[in-house]
């Protein structure tokens, strides 16, 4: 079994590209099939070990059932079975078996959570509550105009080198999920305040944010400097990173654009992971139908 995950790791992180996230996500949700391999109960009862060309759709429905008996959440069994798909689809597919017992698991339903967003005053009021006269607003207020003005995740943000910024074409590369590239927009106010932070620092290399050792700025530093101008702010609502990402696609729909720009803009695969964004947009809806439904 060892030897099936390493070289199912191996593929995950040079075939597909995955990020060492989710890499290890799959290697703890493995790593627990293959400890209930070691020792799995057979339907009379008995102890007995099993090797992976012996695993059929019986023995992933006890697995499943281990889980669901531990009152774990829907969507961390779901996340499992996907990687109990891929890693049998994976052996499928190098030949270490001939048929795959795990193509009919069904994924339990989902109910998709509507992410949270500020309002466009609350996105405001941040973004402004870096006070000039402090060694670190500088920093502090392009990463906020920055979140806000490309939508970007915040590993995309900590992740950017000087380089990556085209100030003259209003454009920044970032490196998305599964290390793919792309090229996104950004607002001439955003480059403006980068431009200045940039110009102003003491410490010249190739990394965009950086904290006070001059080393690139991690996800949970941009998390803690959020938490400290909410906390000054007094405002009521927690705001994350991620909220950026979310202000950023409801405030564009809002405002009128196509959910497949916003797709495009987002780095989203599939155009149903931009659509939860339409559920958001539900007051504007009503007020087009108010002002035009001849019977509203």
């Amino acid at each position: 079994m060892k030897k099936h995950l390493d070289k199912f790791f191996i593929y995950l992180e040079v075939e597909k590209n995955y990020s060492p996230h989710t890499t290890l996500n799959y290697r703890i949700d493995l790593e627990e099939f293959a400890k209930f391999l070691s020792v799995v109960a057979s339907p009379e009862g008995a102890k007995q070990s099993l090797s992976i060309n012996d695993v059929g759709y019986p023995d992933l429905r006890r697995f499943l059932a281990q889980l669901k008996g531990r009152n774990l959440k829907p969507r961390t069994v779901s996340r499992k079975l996907s990687s109990l798909r891929s890693f049998f689809k994976f052996l499928q597919r190098e030949g270490v078996i001939q048929s795959n017992p795990a193509k009919l698991l069904v994924t339990p339903k989902l109910d998709k959570p509507l992410p949270h967003f500020m309002s466009e005053e609350e996105a405001v009021q941040l973004i402004e509550s870096p006070k000039s006269g402090k060694i670190n607003s500088p920093r502090d207020k392009a990463i906020f105009e920055i979140l806000y003005s490309t939508g970007i995740r915040v590993s995309e943000l900590v992740g950017l080198n000087v380089d990556d910024v085209d100030f003259i074409g209003n454009i920044i590369k970032v490196m998305g999920k599964g290390k793919k590239e792309r090229m996104v927009p950004i607002g001439d106010q955003a480059l403006n305040v980068l431009k200045d932070y940039l110009d102003g620092r003491k410490v010249n290399n190739k990394f965009v944010f950086v904290n006070k050792g001059g080393t690139r700025l991690s996800d949970r530093s941009v998390r803690n400097i959020i938490n400290k101008y909410i906390s000054e702010q007094a405002m009521a609502q927690h705001v994350t990173p991620h909220m950026f990402r979310h202000s950023f696609a409801t405030h564009l729909l809002n405002h009128g654009a196509d959910l497949r720009s916003v797709q495009e803009l987002l780095g989203h695969v599939n155009l149903s992971t931009t659509q939860i964004y339409t559920h958001l947009t539900t007051d504007k809806l009503k007020k087009v139908y108010d002002q035009s439904h001849p019977r509203a």
